[in-house]
């Protein structure tokens, strides 16, 4: 099969070109006409196709930027979401840099961008090609089967390579996230179409392909909740606990190094479950992204101090063994 055609020696013949124009103007010289299609009428095409792929270069990379800009605008601010929920929002919510959505829209719009590129410019370089003779065909036909056995060999890839692309545009999660992918949860440490990469809190660093990824949980994405559940015992004043509860709640919230962390002051919900060993009292507080943890910890030392303090007893658990009399009498005869 051949994969160039034989040189046009009669490029006059076709009409409506310079080689024609020259081939006329010289007294129907060939050598001058093939002269001229070569060396003038070619590179002028060429050129002018490079141009063209040039410009739908930097247009295409304008308007894919503002459409990726209009795709992953938010439909709602921060501080509107808070709202809908009747928290009162504090400024560091409201006040909240749009950096993450710039980070978004600037890796979509680099993956979406060189994609186009690849695609204008290998249409250009065929193009090209074609000028010099190029069978095309048999070029095209080749790359369509590669394509296919490529697409069949990496199915896993393209499904992984999707699932990232959706994973960006929907905002389920960014690089600092706290994020819970099932069996691996961590910090993200970097987001790419193919694979995920969060660190836990043992330091073990995850590499997860988004393709196998069935579910998300970002526990820190806007807000987070700090939520402590104490245990007291059945005779205990509940009123009472309540009250320490959240005093002692308040009494961490208060404290200078976490004062800009609190979104929404501490509610002690109540009764959580009657178990067996005690009651279960919960208290939460709405805090911001990732302070959870922290909070969390001194809240419950807090506690713990609070009830000490007041005789309030956090019950642990407690079994009593019976033995059967005739068992025991058994065993002592036996002896």
């Amino acid at each position: 099969m051949e994969f160039v055609r034989a040189v046009d020696e009669e490029c006059w013949e076709r009409g409506g070109n310079l080689c024609t124009w020259v081939y006329e103007r010289t007294g129907e010289n060939e050598t001058a006409a093939n002269f001229a299609s070569w060396f003038v009428d070619r590179p002028l095409r060429i050129i002018l196709i490079l141009t063209i792929a040039f410009i739908a270069t930097r247009l295409t990379k304008r308007w894919i930027k503002g459409l990726v800009a209009g795709i992953i605008a938010p439909k709602s601010t921060p501080t509107q979401k808070l709202e809908k929920l009747g928290i009162d929002v504090p400024s560091q919510i409201a006040a909240q840099p749009s950096a993450r959505k710039a980070s978004r829209a600037e890796s979509i719009s680099t993956l979406l961008t060189s994609t186009a590129v690849v695609i204008i410019w290998t249409i250009t370089v065929l193009i090209i090609l074609g000028e010099f003779g190029v069978d095309l065909a048999p070029l095209i036909a080749g790359a369509g089967i590669a394509g296919v056995a490529l697409g069949f060999g990496a199915q896993q890839l393209v499904k992984d390579c999707i699932s990232g692309l959706f994973m960006l545009l929907e905002d389920q999660y960014g690089i600092g996230d706290v994020i819970d992918l099932g069996e691996a949860t961590g910090t993200v440490e970097n987001v790419s179409l193919r694979t995920t990469v969060l660190r836990g809190v043992d330091g073990t660093v995850w590499h997860v392909p988004n393709g196998v990824v069935q579910r998300v949980g970002n526990l820190s994405q806007l807000w987070s909740v700090a939520l402590v559940d104490v245990d007291v015992a059945y005779d205990t004043d509940l009123d009472r606990a309540r009250e320490l509860l959240e005093r002692a709640a308040n009494n961490v919230c208060e404290r200078e190094e976490h004062v800009s962390q609190i979104i929404q002051a501490p509610r002690v919900l109540g009764v959580e479950a009657l178990a067996a060993d005690g009651i279960t009292i919960r208290v939460i507080t709405r805090v911001e992204p990732g302070a959870q943890w922290e909070i969390q910890r001194e809240m419950r030392e807090e506690i713990k101090n609070v009830f000490d303090a007041d005789g309030i007893e956090i019950p642990f658990p407690q079994r009593t063994v019976w033995m059967r009399a005739d068992e025991a009498a058994a065993t002592t005869s036996e002896g």
